[in-house]
Protein backbone atom coordinates (compact mmCIF):
# COMPACT_ATOMS: atom_id res chain seq x y z
CA UNK A 1 0.00 0.00 0.00
CA UNK A 2 2.64 1.84 0.85
CA UNK A 3 4.66 1.96 -1.97
CA UNK A 4 1.14 2.29 -4.47
CA UNK A 5 1.02 5.50 -2.73
CA UNK A 6 4.25 6.68 -3.04
CA UNK A 7 4.08 6.15 -7.11
CA UNK A 8 0.84 7.88 -6.56
CA UNK A 9 2.46 10.92 -5.22
CA UNK A 10 5.59 10.95 -7.66
CA UNK A 11 3.04 10.84 -10.57
CA UNK A 12 0.93 13.88 -9.02
CA UNK A 13 4.08 15.66 -8.74
CA UNK A 14 5.15 15.37 -12.41
CA UNK A 15 2.05 16.54 -13.66
CA UNK A 16 2.30 19.27 -11.79
CA UNK A 17 5.42 20.25 -12.75
CA UNK A 18 4.71 19.84 -16.47
CA UNK A 19 1.49 21.94 -16.54
CA UNK A 20 3.15 25.14 -15.00
CA UNK A 21 0.70 27.25 -16.76
CA UNK A 22 -1.67 26.28 -14.58
CA UNK A 23 0.37 27.51 -11.21
CA UNK A 24 -0.83 31.57 -12.50
CA UNK A 25 -3.95 32.86 -13.38
CA UNK A 26 -4.37 34.56 -16.53
CA UNK A 27 -3.95 38.47 -16.29
CA UNK A 28 -2.35 38.43 -13.03
CA UNK A 29 0.74 39.61 -11.78
CA UNK A 30 3.09 37.26 -8.73
CA UNK A 31 4.21 38.79 -6.41
CA UNK A 32 7.77 38.60 -7.45
CA UNK A 33 6.43 40.09 -11.18
CA UNK A 34 5.39 42.95 -9.23
CA UNK A 35 8.20 43.33 -7.45
CA UNK A 36 10.54 43.08 -10.62
CA UNK A 37 8.40 45.87 -12.35
CA UNK A 38 6.36 44.30 -13.76
CA UNK A 39 2.73 46.24 -15.19
CA UNK A 40 -0.41 44.85 -16.94
CA UNK A 41 -1.46 46.58 -20.13
CA UNK A 42 -4.75 44.53 -20.27
CA UNK A 43 -6.65 42.86 -17.15
CA UNK A 44 -8.59 40.39 -19.21
CA UNK A 45 -11.69 42.14 -18.80
CA UNK A 46 -11.60 45.32 -20.34
CA UNK A 47 -9.88 47.45 -23.53
CA UNK A 48 -9.51 49.91 -20.82
CA UNK A 49 -6.24 51.65 -21.81
CA UNK A 50 -6.36 50.43 -25.71
CA UNK A 51 -7.29 51.96 -28.86
CA UNK A 52 -7.25 52.00 -32.45
CA UNK A 53 -4.65 53.40 -33.45
CA UNK A 54 -5.34 56.83 -34.88
CA UNK A 55 -8.40 56.83 -33.72
CA UNK A 56 -9.80 57.99 -30.24
CA UNK A 57 -11.78 54.77 -29.01
CA UNK A 58 -11.38 51.04 -29.47
CA UNK A 59 -11.72 49.24 -32.77
CA UNK A 60 -14.74 48.03 -33.35
CA UNK A 61 -13.89 44.46 -34.60
CA UNK A 62 -12.20 43.29 -31.25
CA UNK A 63 -13.61 41.19 -28.34
CA UNK A 64 -13.36 39.90 -25.19
CA UNK A 65 -13.04 36.03 -24.96
CA UNK A 66 -11.71 33.99 -22.29
CA UNK A 67 -10.07 36.15 -20.32
CA UNK A 68 -8.08 36.94 -23.79
CA UNK A 69 -8.55 40.20 -26.05
CA UNK A 70 -9.64 38.62 -29.28
CA UNK A 71 -9.31 40.54 -32.97
CA UNK A 72 -12.43 39.42 -35.26
CA UNK A 73 -12.51 39.39 -39.03
CA UNK A 74 -14.34 42.97 -40.08
CA UNK A 75 -17.60 43.33 -41.19
CA UNK A 76 -17.92 43.06 -44.31
CA UNK A 77 -15.00 42.06 -44.70
CA UNK A 78 -13.04 38.92 -46.10
CA UNK A 79 -10.38 36.46 -44.79
CA UNK A 80 -7.04 38.56 -44.93
CA UNK A 81 -8.63 42.16 -45.03
CA UNK A 82 -7.99 43.73 -42.00
CA UNK A 83 -10.96 46.55 -41.30
CA UNK A 84 -8.47 49.20 -39.64
CA UNK A 85 -8.66 47.53 -36.49
CA UNK A 86 -4.97 47.69 -35.20
CA UNK A 87 -4.73 49.22 -31.57
CA UNK A 88 -2.10 50.72 -29.58
CA UNK A 89 -1.75 51.23 -25.70
CA UNK A 90 -1.27 54.65 -25.64
CA UNK A 91 -0.63 55.40 -21.72
CA UNK A 92 3.00 55.50 -22.52
CA UNK A 93 5.62 55.34 -24.34
CA UNK A 94 8.55 52.45 -23.88
CA UNK A 95 12.54 52.84 -24.54
CA UNK A 96 14.34 50.06 -22.82
CA UNK A 97 11.84 47.13 -21.63
CA UNK A 98 10.83 43.39 -21.51
CA UNK A 99 7.38 42.67 -23.24
CA UNK A 100 6.04 39.46 -22.51
CA UNK A 101 2.44 38.51 -24.34
CA UNK A 102 0.81 35.18 -25.04
CA UNK A 103 -1.11 34.98 -28.48
CA UNK A 104 -3.19 32.12 -29.89
CA UNK A 105 -3.63 31.62 -34.07
CA UNK A 106 -7.10 30.92 -35.58
CA UNK A 107 -6.58 28.57 -38.67
CA UNK A 108 -4.44 30.79 -41.25
CA UNK A 109 -4.37 33.38 -39.14
CA UNK A 110 -1.82 36.06 -39.49
CA UNK A 111 -1.14 39.20 -37.17
CA UNK A 112 1.65 41.00 -35.14
CA UNK A 113 3.14 42.71 -32.22
CA UNK A 114 4.85 46.26 -32.67
CA UNK A 115 6.69 48.13 -30.59
CA UNK A 116 8.48 51.88 -31.31
CA UNK A 117 4.98 52.41 -32.69
CA UNK A 118 4.62 55.83 -34.38
CA UNK A 119 0.94 57.38 -34.00
CA UNK A 120 1.48 59.23 -37.68
CA UNK A 121 -1.94 60.44 -39.11
CA UNK A 122 -2.40 58.78 -42.57
CA UNK A 123 0.30 55.81 -41.96
CA UNK A 124 -0.35 52.48 -40.81
CA UNK A 125 1.02 50.94 -37.75
CA UNK A 126 3.80 49.56 -39.48
CA UNK A 127 4.79 52.40 -41.18
CA UNK A 128 7.92 53.17 -38.45
CA UNK A 129 7.49 50.39 -35.98
CA UNK A 130 9.51 46.86 -36.03
CA UNK A 131 6.67 43.94 -35.80
CA UNK A 132 7.45 40.24 -34.53
CA UNK A 133 5.36 38.07 -36.33
CA UNK A 134 2.11 36.15 -34.76
CA UNK A 135 1.04 33.67 -37.65
CA UNK A 136 0.14 29.79 -38.24
CA UNK A 137 2.91 28.59 -39.53
CA UNK A 138 1.19 25.51 -40.98
CA UNK A 139 -1.64 26.80 -42.88
CA UNK A 140 -1.14 30.76 -43.00
CA UNK A 141 -0.43 32.24 -47.00
CA UNK A 142 2.14 34.20 -45.85
CA UNK A 143 4.01 30.81 -44.67
CA UNK A 144 6.18 31.06 -47.58
CA UNK A 145 9.44 32.82 -46.46
CA UNK A 146 11.40 32.34 -43.38
CA UNK A 147 11.31 35.49 -41.93
CA UNK A 148 7.52 36.08 -42.33
CA UNK A 149 7.07 32.90 -39.72
CA UNK A 150 5.67 33.49 -36.25
CA UNK A 151 8.38 34.97 -34.19
CA UNK A 152 9.94 36.43 -37.00
CA UNK A 153 11.38 39.79 -36.81
CA UNK A 154 9.34 40.24 -40.11
CA UNK A 155 10.66 40.50 -43.24
CA UNK A 156 14.49 40.59 -41.78
CA UNK A 157 15.11 37.80 -39.54
CA UNK A 158 13.57 34.06 -39.03
CA UNK A 159 12.77 32.62 -35.91
CA UNK A 160 13.05 28.44 -35.28
CA UNK A 161 9.64 27.24 -36.46
CA UNK A 162 10.56 24.78 -34.05
CA UNK A 163 9.72 27.09 -31.23
CA UNK A 164 6.20 27.88 -32.14
CA UNK A 165 2.92 26.24 -30.82
CA UNK A 166 0.43 25.56 -34.07
CA UNK A 167 -2.89 27.18 -34.36
CA UNK A 168 -5.62 27.14 -31.37
CA UNK A 169 -2.30 27.02 -29.03
CA UNK A 170 -0.97 29.44 -26.72
CA UNK A 171 2.61 30.40 -27.36
CA UNK A 172 4.35 33.43 -24.80
CA UNK A 173 6.70 35.78 -26.81
CA UNK A 174 9.15 37.89 -25.18
CA UNK A 175 10.11 40.99 -27.08
CA UNK A 176 13.61 42.52 -25.08
CA UNK A 177 15.66 46.00 -25.67
CA UNK A 178 18.06 47.36 -24.07
CA UNK A 179 20.51 50.01 -25.01
CA UNK A 180 19.74 48.84 -28.78
CA UNK A 181 20.54 45.59 -27.92
CA UNK A 182 17.28 43.59 -28.99
CA UNK A 183 16.35 39.99 -28.46
CA UNK A 184 12.99 37.58 -29.54
CA UNK A 185 11.62 34.62 -27.50
CA UNK A 186 9.35 32.29 -28.13
CA UNK A 187 8.19 29.52 -25.59
CA UNK A 188 11.51 29.79 -23.33
CA UNK A 189 13.63 29.98 -25.86
CA UNK A 190 15.47 32.86 -27.59
CA UNK A 191 15.02 33.14 -31.71
CA UNK A 192 16.19 36.12 -32.67
CA UNK A 193 18.82 38.74 -31.57
CA UNK A 194 19.68 41.92 -33.41
CA UNK A 195 21.25 45.39 -33.15
CA UNK A 196 18.84 48.83 -33.46
CA UNK A 197 20.63 52.11 -34.91
CA UNK A 198 23.68 50.12 -36.76
CA UNK A 199 25.07 48.94 -39.58
CA UNK A 200 23.60 45.43 -39.47
CA UNK A 201 20.18 47.16 -38.91
CA UNK A 202 20.54 49.80 -41.62
CA UNK A 203 21.54 46.55 -43.68
CA UNK A 204 18.50 44.30 -42.80
CA UNK A 205 15.90 47.31 -43.33
CA UNK A 206 17.54 47.93 -47.29
CA UNK A 207 17.42 44.01 -47.94
CA UNK A 208 13.37 44.60 -46.59
CA UNK A 209 10.08 45.31 -47.88
CA UNK A 210 10.56 48.27 -45.42
CA UNK A 211 13.53 50.04 -47.37
CA UNK A 212 10.88 52.34 -48.89
CA UNK A 213 9.19 53.13 -45.67
CA UNK A 214 10.30 56.46 -44.52
CA UNK A 215 9.91 55.76 -41.10
CA UNK A 216 12.58 52.74 -41.32
CA UNK A 217 14.77 54.93 -43.67
CA UNK A 218 14.93 57.69 -41.76
CA UNK A 219 15.69 55.84 -38.48
CA UNK A 220 12.85 54.46 -36.39
CA UNK A 221 12.09 56.45 -33.21
CA UNK A 222 14.15 55.70 -29.88
CA UNK A 223 10.80 55.26 -28.13
CA UNK A 224 7.35 54.22 -28.73
CA UNK A 225 3.55 52.77 -27.80
CA UNK A 226 3.14 48.80 -27.94
CA UNK A 227 0.73 47.70 -30.75
CA UNK A 228 -1.29 44.30 -32.16
CA UNK A 229 -2.57 44.27 -35.31
CA UNK A 230 -5.31 43.43 -37.35
CA UNK A 231 -4.70 41.52 -40.02
CA UNK A 232 -8.21 40.09 -40.89
CA UNK A 233 -8.09 36.49 -38.97
CA UNK A 234 -9.31 35.68 -35.24
CA UNK A 235 -6.13 36.15 -32.83
CA UNK A 236 -6.06 35.88 -29.09
CA UNK A 237 -3.72 37.81 -27.14
CA UNK A 238 -3.81 37.72 -23.06
CA UNK A 239 -1.15 38.03 -20.54
CA UNK A 240 0.47 41.13 -21.65
CA UNK A 241 2.88 42.65 -19.56
CA UNK A 242 5.60 44.60 -19.61
CA UNK A 243 8.78 46.60 -17.08
CA UNK A 244 10.94 48.97 -17.99
CA UNK A 245 14.72 48.45 -18.07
Amino acid sequence: MKKVILLSLSFTVAVLLAIPSYAQKANKLTKKEKKEGWILLFDGKSFDGWRQCNGTAMAANWEIEDDAMKVLIGEGKKPGQGAGGDILYPGKKFKDFELSIDWKASKSANSGIFYYVQEVPGKPIYFAAPEIQVLDNKDASDNKVDSHLAGSLYDMLPADPATVNPAGEWNTCVIKVKDGQASISMNGTQVVTYSHWTAEWDELVQNSKFKSFEGFTNGIAKEGYIGLQDHGYPVWFRNIKIREL
